[in-house]
């Protein structure tokens, strides 16, 4: 016999939550530009603190590149 189960998406008549969409779509690029922010200023501190030879002074370099880009991105 032939299988007459529909075959399409169920949601095919379902009404989108606009704002939830929108809500995670800001929260998703607020991650991932203020990740991005967190692994290049890891990643500068560390360099910093390797060649000048500091923890203390990675430290502070990693907050200041922290907080610059803070502002910078809001």
């Amino acid at each position: 016999m032939a299988d007459h189960t529909p075959t399409g998406p169920v949601e095919l008549g379902a009404q989108m939550d606009y704002a939830e969409h929108d809500r995670t779509y800001r929260g998703f690029l607020a991650l991932a530009k203020y990740g991005s922010l967190t692994c290049a200023a890891l990643l500068l501190a560390m360099a910093f603190g390797f060649f000048v030879g500091g923890f203390f002074s990675g430290t502070i370099l990693f907050i200041l590149i922290m907080a610059l880009g803070y502002f910078i991105l809001r």
